[in-house]
């Protein structure tokens, strides 16, 4: 089986690189998947250079559809000053009090942030549509840091009560990752993740 390459005129829905894989055993079928941060569309290695394009569109826009319709329908704000107390309670003895939790459509560089003087808690609208465990991991981040201020020793040891906050990283890293994002700066380790690696199928006839 071939290495994959880098198919330049396409991206995926979050940005990510496409890469296409040609295999000599593929005789009618084409597949899309997510590794590591990127999309891998394995095709016949006898496709012309149309069929491939034809193909690889028709792979990502299919991927897109299908990723929208399961997508977890627009979190209001009200949504998320509930789930931001539901975290508090559940991981940090209900501790963190936030004010406020609202989108912001103006953080594109880091996941959220926070004001503790006022309690206040903002997260990027990039989230929107991401699993729930990923939106409660950075609500976690930001509700420690309304208890704690930096990174450090104590700030790591409250983050460690949310079971999913590595995977969630790992999740956010690799988002980062495919959009060419820096990881760190501002109150968000900015970062996210590897998806899970679910095929999509179809057959070329």
């Amino acid at each position: 089986m071939n290495d994959p390459v880098l198919h330049e005129n396409i991206t995926g829905p979050r940005g990510e690189r496409v890469l296409v894989r040609r295999s000599a055993r593929r005789r009618r079928t084409v597949s899309i998947s997510r590794r590591d941060g990127d999309l891998l569309i394995a095709i016949p290695a006898t496709f012309s250079a149309r069929q491939e394009r034809q193909w690889v569109t028709k792979m990502v826009d299919q991927l897109v559809s299908k990723e929208a319709r399961r997508a977890p329908a627009r979190r209001s704000d009200e949504t998320l000053l509930r789930m931001a107390r539901e975290v508090s309670e559940a991981h940090l003895g209900g501790r963190a009090h936030p004010s406020s939790v609202t989108w912001s459509s103006r953080q594109n560089q880091r996941w959220g942030s926070c004001t503790p003087s006022d309690g206040t808690i903002r997260l990027s609208h990039q989230l929107q549509g991401m699993p729930d465990y990923v939106v409660r991991s950075v609500m976690m981040h930001e509700l420690v840091h309304l208890l704690v201020p930096g990174h450090g020793p104590e700030f790591r040891a409250l983050m460690a009560n949310y079971p999913q906050a590595e995977k969630a990283q790992g999740f956010l890293d690799g988002v980062s990752w495919s959009k060419h994002l820096p990881k760190g700066g501002g109150d968000v380790d900015d970062g996210a993740a590897a998806d899970g690696a679910e095929d999509v199928g179809a057959a070329t006839d």
